[in-house]
């Protein structure tokens, strides 16, 4: 009786089709990367294109250029910059995505259950994590800040600053709940911050556009390389980028919990 009632699944041609051609996909893609690698110079050649005249370029005359004691975010926030905007765009674009996807299932939740803590069944944190949580996040939220605003003289920046300031809200979230969190920051608070950063980005970059970009003497002050303000537009840029990237990383888990935008 049971095995009658189990419905039957067949294959149609077109999935079978799919599904062939996802595997053929598959290989070529594996087959494509395998030589590749194995067509890659070796670590040390002459020939290989970490020592070509671009990285010549960056190491040799990147402080002078832009400003920036860390060559990586001279490059990625001045010779490569438009890139670093796409890239910024393309966070943005992913987090707006969702909403808008998770906006058309229907989540009807209890005020309760919105207080509650993921993956604690209960709803009440225990008292080590909001104690642990509690000293620790400030510290984690002033080192990001740290990494973001000193991203130009030391390794970090942006990227990496706002990964850890959005960990940080993150745990905030997990630990103290939705309803506490929200007094700091909410989904819809934390897409306004990703626009803000996004506009101002291009607007701070405009200048490369009516300069003639790089070889043409920008119309901004570097400063003395190695203070906190220097390396001209590549401090608030960076500021932009670690605050598009934290509030992606907020947005998609907040979003992820299944709770309401």
């Amino acid at each position: 009786m049971l095995e009658e009632m189990k419905p039957s699944r067949e294959i149609s041609q077109p999935e079978a089709w799919y599904r062939f051609g996802a595997i053929i996909g598959g290989l070529l893609v594996v087959i494509v990367l395998l030589t590749t690698v194995a067509l890659l110079p070796q670590f040390g050649s002459a020939t290989a294109p970490a020592v070509n005249e671009v990285a010549t370029r960056y190491l040799e005359s990147g402080l002078s250029e832009t400003g920036a004691v860390n060559a990586v975010t001279g490059m990625i926030l001045d010779y490569r910059a438009f890139d670093t905007l796409g890239e910024s765009v393309v966070l943005f674009t992913a987090t707006v995505t969702v909403i808008f996807l998770l906006q058309q299932k229907d989540r009807k939740h209890e005020e309760d259950d919105k207080e509650a803590c993921v993956g604690n069944y209960a709803g009440i944190p225990s008292l080590p994590a909001r104690v642990v949580v509690g000293v620790s996040l400030p510290f984690i939220l002033l080192y990001g800040a740290y990494i973001v605003l000193n991203g130009h003289l030391s390794p970090g920046g942006g990227f990496s600053g706002g990964a850890i300031l959005g960990g940080g809200l993150v745990l905030n979230h997990l630990v103290f709940g939705q309803k506490n969190s929200e007094k700091f920051i909410t989904v819809p608070r934390a897409m306004k911050l990703m626009a803000v950063g996004l506009f101002v980005y291009i607007a701070l970059k405009t200048y490369s556009i009516l300069t003639g970009a790089n070889g043409i003497e920008s119309i901004v002050p570097l400063g003395t390389a190695g203070s906190i303000f220097s390396s001209g537009l590549i401090f608030p840029l960076n500021i932009c980028v670690g605050l598009v990237v934290a509030c992606t990383v907020f947005s998609l888990y907040s979003l992820f919990t299944d709770w309401n935008v």
